[in-house]
């Protein structure tokens, strides 16, 4: 079975810079998968890539075996982009029609309702842009995505507006996706978002995939910490086996001991190790 999408050597440049220097990267069908990155990293640039939106100055990318950009591979995506903008004038209804007839979906009424509903906005069916919050504008940005049902959604930062029961809305709308057997490709800057529902990450950094994986596997063993009634007593090199002898010798030496942690880096660590030397934007 092909790849929902696959990028090999992919390569970006804009006169002298060099957006993506090579990427490499598949995403299994039905993976919910996430790029991290600080901004100019060239995780848009890929999605815009993905989508035919941008041409690639070498490599490709391939979306469910067919080349990016083609018909057939236009058909089988879900698109939001980070920036996006529907007409003030127009209600949610509206919006997804346009979007149903650019899909050339035969939904109708039935799935417009069916995906205001997933994303929260039942009660704002006929409410106008312009009167809809941040929150709700986004949350409507990925009703949109899935019209017509894709097979592959690629989602350009979509919780940046959404406060947290928003967010909490989106996560749990991704899961139902992934067990529908969709591929979402989730562009974002929220860690914790990224480490709660995705399978694998991609972290990007100056246009070069510089690690990736599972978020657990990513992590690093960080020792043992122990609370004692002296204080709390950490052991940098310690594994889980050693943790019984530590112990014994704790108490055997006259302390009491109260609990046991084991210290592990989490995404965060992982993200911020290879982003060193990198300036906030």
């Amino acid at each position: 079975m092909a790849a929902a999408l696959a990028a090999h050597g992919l390569e970006k440049r804009y006169g002298e810079v060099r957006a993506l220097a090579g990427i490499d990267l598949e995403v299994s069908e039905g993976e919910l998968f996430g790029l991290l990155g600080p901004n100019g990293a060239g995780k848009s640039t890929l999605v815009k890539i993905a989508c035919g939106l941008v041409r690639p100055s070498a490599g490709d990318v391939m979306i469910a075996g067919v080349r990016a950009g083609s018909r057939e591979a236009r058909a089988a995506l879900g698109y939001l982009a980070e920036m996006f903008r529907f007409p003030d004038w127009a209600t949610a209804d509206e919006v997804l029609a346009l979007h149903q007839r650019l899909a050339r979906s035969r939904g109708g009424a039935a799935e417009r309702a069916v995906l205001l509903e997933r994303v929260a906005l039942t009660h704002a069916r006929h409410r106008r842009v312009e009167a809809m919050s941040k929150g709700m504008q986004q949350r409507l940005g990925i009703a949109q995505a899935l019209v017509g049902a894709p097979r592959i959604l690629l989602l350009d930062e979509p919780t940046s507006a959404l406060d947290p029961l928003g967010r909490r809305t989106v996560r749990d709308l991704l899961a139902e996706l992934r067990q529908q057997g969709v591929t979402v490709l989730l562009n974002s800057h929220l860690l914790s978002e990224v480490e709660l529902v995705c399978d694998r990450v991609a972290i990007l950094r100056r246009g070069e995939l510089v690690a990736g994986g599972r978020p657990s596997e990513l992590g690093r063993g960080g020792g043992v910490e122990i609370e004692t009634a002296s204080g709390p007593r950490r052991f940098p090199s310690a594994s889980r086996e050693d943790t019984p002898v530590i112990v014994a010798e704790l108490v055997a030496s006259g302390e009491r001991v109260y609990g046991v942690r084991r210290l592990t880096s989490t995404l965060e660590d992982v993200y911020l190790e290879a982003m060193q030397g990198e300036r906030p934007t």
